[in-house]
């Protein structure tokens, strides 16, 4: 096999190489062939490198003008007359020649060291392609092959056999997978490591919990329902605050489905993780109630300066909040952005009245006004201060200081 044809075949090996498009791998062939001539000639101006797209095939030609006897100044970008005509006899004065430089007049070791070259350039861009390509996938979900179980990751193969990592601290506890397994997770991030891509892979994000509800529910997609917030605790249990800018739209409703339909599929990727979904508001202590459901809550004070919640329940209701292994109130606190503390009422303030039990004293819509911002008991209301109530609703200091007098009187 002739020097020429070896190169040729060497290149041509690598023009379907995958994450590269043929643009670029034929600039780089050009690249690698025009290096080769400027340490050859010292000059590849008046050189054209041809790459065959399609079969990766490369001629490289020489571009001469024709000047007459004796002036010749330049051998690399001039020809003299009498050696044009040996080439073709028609040739004249100005024309110019093109003469095909073939792979043998660079010699064996040029030819080995620009495969070595074309080689590491190739690969180079892959990486530099399979970086790009998953920066700008960060937090989306993407599904792989399990292709090796180490002790404290596994890789993953993509479609495209590029390789990604799963770390033992990025897995639901409850994961298990075998060799040839497939499975699903988020990029959490893509980082170059001694100039290797590493494409890190989480089940345990929040973000990859986000983007399960997307795929099963449509109208997250079409932008009728927002996901404010999630909080895990993975495995175990989470809550997902949405809310509609549709009226008509139910969006708590809308992301369990029919009789769970939508939820479901979430949870068993998610290894039977219970999840609470929640309608969000802008009410602090309405969307506190709503975090730590299913607890029944009498009263909440929230202190804004050091972001803590007293929260006070039956003591019947106090386990409720608290959750197992205290994940309802962690996660509550989590998604509200407060600290929460649990207070058990004492036996003698156990006792409370429905504020709908005032209605002969208390106008109808003021009742709703503090219902509105959780408040649908006696002592639920007596518990928040005048200051706090005033911010909170819509109802002047006096009116307040009305009701709370005949809230006082029921327990005098």
């Amino acid at each position: 096999m002739s020097l020429g044809i070896g190169l040729v075949e060497s290149f041509s090996e690598f023009k379907e190489f995958k994450n590269i498009d043929r643009a670029t791998m034929i600039r780089v062939m050009e690249d690698v062939f025009r290096s080769m001539l400027k340490r050859r000639y010292g000059d590849d101006s008046n050189f054209d490198v041809i790459v065959n797209d399609k079969t990766g095939d490369v001629e490289i030609y020489q571009r001469r003008l024709i000047v007459d006897e004796g002036e010749v100044e330049n051998d690399i970008s001039e020809i003299a007359l009498s050696d044009a005509r040996k080439m073709e006899p028609d040739f004249e004065l100005n024309e110019e020649t093109y003469e095909e430089v073939t792979m043998e007049a660079f010699g064996r070791r040029s030819i080995l060291a620009a495969r070595q070259t074309l080689i590491s350039r190739i690969l180079e861009l892959e990486k530099d392609e399979v970086y790009k390509k998953y920066k700008d996938r960060v937090g989306e979900i993407v599904t792989g092959e399990v292709y090796q179980i180490w002790k404290k990751e596994l890789m993953v193969l993509d479609d495209e056999g590029n390789e990604l990592i799963l770390p033992k601290g990025e897995m639901i506890p409850r994961d298990f997978y075998k060799k040839g397994d497939t499975l699903k997770a988020v990029v959490l991030r893509v980082e170059m490591n001694n100039a290797l891509p590493k494409i890190v892979l989480s089940r345990t994000a929040p973000i990859f919990l986000e983007r399960l509800f997307e795929l099963e529910v449509p109208e997250i997609l079409d932008g009728l329902i927002t996901i404010k917030k999630v909080v895990r605790e993975p495995g175990e249990r989470a809550k997902v605050a949405v809310e509609s800018y549709d009226d008509r739209i139910d969006p708590v409703g809308a992301c369990v489905g029919m009789k769970g339909s939508r939820i479901h599929g979430i949870v068993r990727e998610l290894r039977n993780e219970n999840i609470d979904v929640i309608n969000y508001t802008t009410n602090t202590q309405l969307f506190i109630t709503r975090a730590l459901n299913p607890a029944k809550i009498s009263s909440i004070n929230i202190d804004e300066v050091t972001k803590r919640v007293a929260v006070y329940l039956p003591s019947d209701q106090v386990s409720l909040a608290i959750g197992k292994g205290g994940f309802n109130i962690k996660l509550a606190g989590k998604l509200a952005g407060y600290e929460i503390d649990v207070y058990r009422e004492d036996s003698e303030d156990e006792y409370d009245v429905d504020l709908e039990e005032f209605n002969d004293e208390i106008d109808d819509w003021i009742i709703e006004e503090l219902k509105a911002i959780g408040l649908d008991t006696a002592k639920s209301v007596l518990a928040v201060s005048n200051e706090d109530l005033v911010r909170r609703t819509e109802l002047e200091e006096e009116t307040i200081v009305e009701i709370k007098k005949i809230l006082e009187a029921e327990f005098s």
